[in-house]
């Protein structure tokens, strides 16, 4: 086919780009991906005993509140009502994160109106001027306070950093969301959930069009000379390969 546009990678924006250049503007486009499937990263695949799907390369877990965005993936799929929700185990009690209303009523073992938990979690982060806070540790109690930071973020933060929080860089975080309300979703937009039969086959209808040639097992370095300089190309891999690093 002519190609009017390459686009390299098959992830969830590669195929936006190719599926809104086919349809909305008659391109002919190119889709190479190195791997042998299409989805990016989010590409999932059913167990075959359990039929289970199965993520291969991390948990995606879709949610947004556009509603321009929610109307065209669902052009492509149906979800689930999946809402994700994540709990925090400290000194054997369980606790709802991120940190809201119900964490912090339960962890200071008494009822709480949302104001008054305002003004604890106030009076407890100023211990730390968030402007002057030399580390991440420093950082994270002028926001909270140290009685929820020490409970719930300190932890978590060494471990994702396999570092001791003091010894790292306070601008790692700007903000530690509190919710002074009951809402225990992690993510707190309008529509939340899961692709009914899974992202690879969402991800497959989104590149059926007769505009659209998918070239797997293809790796856009070893064929860059055919196109770089010739034709338009969309590049979403990492930006450290594209420039030899």
């Amino acid at each position: 086919m002519n190609v009017d546009l390459v686009v390299v990678g098959s992830g969830l924006f590669g195929l936006t780009i190719a599926e809104r250049c086919a349809n909305d503007l008659g391109l002919q486009v190119l889709v190479l991906d190195r791997r042998d499937h299409v989805g990016g990263n989010a590409y999932s695949v059913a167990e075959p005993e359990t039929g289970i799907e199965v993520h291969k390369y991390g948990a995606h877990l879709f949610h947004t509140s556009n509603e321009r965005v929610w109307e065209y993936v669902n052009r492509f799929t149906k979800f689930t009502n999946y809402q994700h929700r994540v709990f925090s185990i400290y000194r054997g009690k369980v606790y709802p994160m991120p940190i809201n209303l119900a964490t912090i009523c339960e962890y200071f073992e008494r009822w709480m109106t949302p104001d008054e938990a305002r003004d604890l979690v106030a009076e407890q982060a100023t211990e730390f001027e968030s402007a002057s806070a030399t580390n991440l540790e420093e950082k994270g109690i002028s926001l909270i306070g140290r009685p929820l930071y020490e409970a719930f973020i300190r932890g978590y933060t060494a471990k994702q950093w396999q570092t001791d929080p003091t010894k790292l860089q306070p601008e790692i975080i700007s903000r530690l969301p509190v919710r002074y309300n009951f809402d225990n979703r992690y993510f707190n937009d309008t529509y939340e959930g899961l692709p009914v039969d899974g992202y690879t086959a969402w991800m497959e209808r989104m590149v059926d069009h007769p505009n659209i040639d998918v070239r797997l097992n293809t790796d856009f370095f070893d064929v860059r000379d055919t196109y770089v300089g010739k034709v338009p190309i969309v590049y979403t891999g990492p930006l450290d390969a594209y420039f030899g690093n």
